[in-house]
């Protein structure tokens, strides 16, 4: 593909406090960067300090120079195709960062983890593709370009949450929300997200979306009353609610809001009105039981609901009795997020219960809820159905081996394309690894692999790396804190190494001696970058459980001798 992607690398940039790992491409664009904006990261168990999405105001533009550089001047590309004149190449150039720029941020706002990472690639890819088939176009003969000038162009698009967190009175709103009004524009998604709604600039807004309600697909009004009153939030968002009540939509996106149960309720006018609703977004919203029950009453026709998230909520088990009725009404869904929700055993079983019925299902994500086994084993029964599951992410759910054997022996007979497993942080032990390896073998899409936090040691990870040795499109495995050593080490080393379009191996937190990481070294010696950081392994480390006694360390040095007996064949080859 045409080479744009360097023109963004050199124009977008961070600081980062923590290490990131990411795509080579993604590296690249942070070993360059010199601006972006910070941001703090949602309350999850495992927080970034930045985001690599969106770019700044200063960096799009001065993408958009770049593109019109190359665009316009000799390169491999223009002697093949032509080159374009410099006023045309930057129009171009400017149409194509926009598109672009629309492409990477949907992306962005479905990811699962939030990071911005892949919508950097993303964007880099589709101005790479975009450039290369206006080179390919030619020059547009002036008489075109006259007619094409005379053409309305409309907007579909109304977005005011780009730059600066910031509140909005009535003076900036009537400026702010000016295009709303144009008659040539034909808004069908709005997004008032990072902007904080008083009641003067509700009240501009509620004539002008009644106005255009009809036109209506999709409306993100995530983040839109930060720091108001109680009082004031409340009647903001009944204002909204009353402007678009009956309005037709496909998306609605009313996370980080602190609803709470009254914060539901004032959006009572326009979620009764929905029949057509196919997303639906609840994030970081303070809803209680009561509050998810508001939500199972005011939102009765989920039959057309493809996509719900529902994390970091304080649901608990009665909050999700209430959204497992939810669920059982929307049988076509595919995407379903309840992580972080504080969801116990009782409401695990609720929703595992409900779930059975969503046989379209693609990407589930229930991570940092405490299912233990009880919902566990429930939970398994479920996946038994989701033929078509591409994503699952099972971490912190206190399944413990009894869970994850009943769920790896579901998945191995279902699921057949799937390309996301995580079932970090459940008290996995070597005894499970057999029936998990069983299921990850069957696995042949598999990409992702978290197994991260677990106590599976050399005797599980060895299991665990020789089921993998044939999937060639794995790129990320995370075996961190496991209590591995040099053999079990070594051994994951050796299988992902030569993978086509392996990224990241993370081993650390573990028991790796000196010598072993020097092993580990050699044989990432040609791709450095596709081993993590090991700044945390501890070589003298031992097992929680350990007492210490010489008899455990005698056992534990045969044993390392047992598994490095078996490592003897399996050198990398270098060559």
């Amino acid at each position: 593909s045409y080479p744009l992607a360097a023109s963004i690398t050199d124009t977008h940039g961070c600081r980062s406090r923590t290490p990131i790992r990411c795509s080579p491409a993604a590296k690249h664009l942070l070993s360059r960067c010199t601006e972006m904006d910070a941001t703090t990261a949602r309350p999850e168990r495992r927080q970034f300090s930045v985001k690599l999405w969106p770019p700044s105001q200063n960096t799009r533009i001065m993408l958009v120079d770049r593109m019109t550089n190359n665009l316009s001047t000799p390169t491999v590309f223009t002697q093949k195709y032509g080159s374009l004149s410099k006023e045309e190449a930057e129009d171009n150039a400017k149409q194509i960062e926009e598109e672009a720029f629309k492409v990477a941020n949907q992306h962005y706002e479905k990811e699962p983890d939030g990071d911005g990472g892949s919508a950097v690639q993303l964007y880099a890819k589709e101005c790479s593709k975009l450039i290369l088939e206006a080179l390919k176009r030619g020059p547009t003969s002036k008489a075109i370009k006259d007619v094409s000038t005379t053409d309305v162009v409309q907007e579909s698009v109304f977005d005011i949450s780009k730059g600066t967190r910031a509140f909005i009175e009535a003076e900036e709103a009537e400026e702010l929300l000016k295009p709303l009004k144009d008659p040539l524009n034909s808004y069908t998604k709005i997004c008032f997200s990072n902007r904080s709604f008083g009641l003067g600039a509700a009240r501009v807004a509620e004539p002008i979306l009644v106005s255009i309600k009809d036109n209506l697909k999709e409306v993100d009004l995530s983040d839109f009353i930060a720091g108001r009153p109680e009082a004031e939030a409340l009647e903001v968002m009944n204002m909204f609610s009353s402007a678009l009540e009956g309005s037709v939509l496909k998306s609605l996106d009313l996370s980080n809001n602190a609803l709470g149960e009254k914060g539901v309720r004032a959006f009572e006018a326009l979620l009764k009105s929905q029949s057509c609703l196919e997303e639906l977004y609840l994030m970081n919203d303070g809803i209680s039981e009561d509050a998810a029950r508001a939500v199972a009453e005011l939102v009765p026709c989920t039959q057309k609901l493809k996509v719900l998230h529902f994390h970091n909520n304080m649901t608990g088990d009665e909050g999700a009795l209430a959204i497992s009725e939810v669920v059982k009404r929307a049988p076509l869904l595919e995407d379903f997020r309840c992580s972080s929700t504080r969801v116990g055993s009782e409401g695990g079983v609720a929703l595992s219960e409900a779930l059975e019925g969503c046989t379209h299902l693609k990407k589930l994500d229930l991570r940092d809820n405490m299912f233990g086994v009880e919902a566990g084993v429930p939970l398994s029964k479920a996946l038994s159905k989701h033929a078509n599951l591409s994503e699952a992410y099972l971490s912190y759910l206190n399944l413990e081996d009894e869970g994850t054997i009943a769920i790896a022996n579901a998945l191995k007979d279902s699921a057949p394309l799937l390309e996301v497993l995580e079932l970090a942080g459940n008290d996995i032990t070597p005894a499970a690894a057999p029936v998990l390896a069983a299921c990850l073998a069957s696995k042949q899409h598999l990409s992702k692999l978290n197994l991260s936090e677990n106590e599976l040691k050399d005797d599980g990870s060895i299991i665990i790396g020789k089921c993998l040795e044939g999937h060639a499109h794995l790129t990320e495995v995370d075996m961190n804190t496991n209590g591995l050593r040099r053999a079990g080490a070594r051994l994951l080393a050796q299988v992902v190494v030569s993978k086509p379009s392996f990224k990241l191996l993370n081993l650390n937190g573990n028991y790796i001696s000196d010598d072993g990481i020097d092993d580990i070294n050699e044989i990432f010696k040609k791709s450095p970058e596709m081993l993590g950081p090991l700044d945390e392994n501890d070589p003298e480390g031992e097992d929680e459980d350990e007492n210490g006694s010489d008899e455990d360390e005698d056992e534990d040095g045969d044993e390392n001798d047992e598994l490095e007996t078996k490592m003897k064949k399996l050198d990398v080859d270098e060559e």
